[in-house]
């Protein structure tokens, strides 16, 4: 057992009492917490924290890392993706997501929600290395089609599921892509599923998202013709796509809305009124790389709602680091503490994919991956993980 203390330290959720002391197992388990250090406590220099949670990843697109050109909008962005995904061999593509998950590893992160379209990633979860809730991806614009892509999507989700028999940290859930990706049977199809799991979705990562729902206007007709999908059968709401969607959603799942650069206050308002079980998932970096916007955080915060972090895929971001995108949270929004940062980035991730009992948060009894953060100047500060 090790007796461990920090210039400060955040449990989370808050900034601990100065000289707080934490006794940490040989396994990483947090056994005490101390008022005051003793005379064998390790003092580090920096903050300790809880060891970050990504609600948001592509682990198995690490391969394609520079293929897209930044700054481009997301519908050329989509384009590049079926395109050039297949491009590699299978060595080259495992050999690439297992360069990044021990790059995500050394960054920090503790968890990951984890976006599957196939089961490639079952040999990064066989590691045991870190907690995993995959995200199985169902697409399908047409309703005509909607049994066959969720067959597709059981198949593989049966895959990720054989592998968690005997695995508290693996778990699995079907969910859609994407409003304009997603029929409104599909998403039928999802809700039910499994009633009560966590589901997660890209939400108005482009305005073109919400004028094609409002009246079938802009480049997400362009994107669905150059993919050859048929979307005659769809009739617009004249809403906005999270007012159009949400509702085919049981307001029993656990809800992550991932990206959100383009929603506003009356969505916000319709998702609190729909559930209070929403999680609006921010991955600022990817959202720089593709649209060279950021989502309105000062009125995410203002609203109180609740907010988690994750690095999209390594086709859209630099980096798979956690403290990287909050460090950009923290560029483009100064007003924002470090104290509501960590949080964002620990514990309500934690909560986002329903893992509070085991990471997130310094708890007697927790294994959280306590990490030291140095220097104090926050411009993006180093990461080392100490348990």
């Amino acid at each position: 057992m090790r007796l461990i203390t920090a210039s400060s330290i955040h449990d989370g959720q808050k900034w601990m009492p100065s000289g707080t002391t934490l006794a940490v197992t040989d396994e990483g388990i947090v056994s005490d917490i101390l008022d005051t250090p003793t005379a064998d406590t390790i003092r580090y220099d920096g903050v300790l924290c809880p060891g970050f949670v990504n609600v948001h990843c592509h682990l198995e697109l690490s391969h394609m890392k520079g293929v897209a050109a930044e700054g481009t909008g997301l519908i050329p962005f989509l384009k590049n993706i079926p395109q050039y995904r297949n491009n590699y061999t299978t060595e080259q593509k495992q050999e690439a997501r297992h360069t990044a998950f021990e790059n995500m590893l050394l960054n920090g992160v503790v968890a990951v929600g984890d976006i599957a379209n196939t089961d490639d990633t079952k040999d990064l979860r066989a590691l045991g290395k870190m907690h995993f809730h995959t995200f199985v991806e169902a697409l399908g614009f047409a309703d005509s089609g909607a049994e066959r892509s969720m067959g597709y999507a059981t198949a593989t989700y049966a895959s990720f599921a054989q592998q968690s028999i005997n695995a508290k940290q693996l778990k699995q859930s079907i969910v859609p892509h994407a409003p304009y990706s997603v029929s409104r049977s599909l998403f039928r199809l999802i809700n039910e599923h499994s009633p009560a799991t966590i589901i997660s979705v890209h939400n108005q990562e482009s305005e073109e998202e919400n004028k094609y729902y409002h009246n079938k206007s802009g480049l997400v007709n362009d994107l669905l013709q150059s993919l050859k999908i048929d979307d005659s059968g769809f009739v617009p709401t004249g809403k906005r796509s999270l007012a159009s969607y949400l509702p085919l959603l049981s307001p029993d799942h656990r809800l992550i809305l991932v990206h959100n650069t383009y929603s506003n206050m009356q969505d916000i308002k319709f998702a609190g009124q729909h559930s209070s079980n929403v999680y609006w998932c921010l991955c600022p970096n990817a959202n720089l790389y593709i649209e060279n916007r950021l989502p309105d955080v000062d009125m995410l915060e203002r609203a109180g709602v609740n907010i988690c972090v994750g690095t999209d895929s390594l086709a859209s971001n630099h980096q798979l680091s956690i403290i990287a995108e909050l460090a950009t949270l923290k560029k483009h929004n100064p007003n924002l503490s470090w104290e509501t940062l960590l949080m964002w980035g620990t514990y309500n991730g934690a909560q986002a994919l329903q893992l509070t009992d085991i990471v997130g948060t310094i708890k007697v009894g927790r294994k959280p991956g306590i990490l030291q953060l140095a220097p104090l100047d926050w411009q993006e500060p180093i990461v080392k993980r100490l348990a």
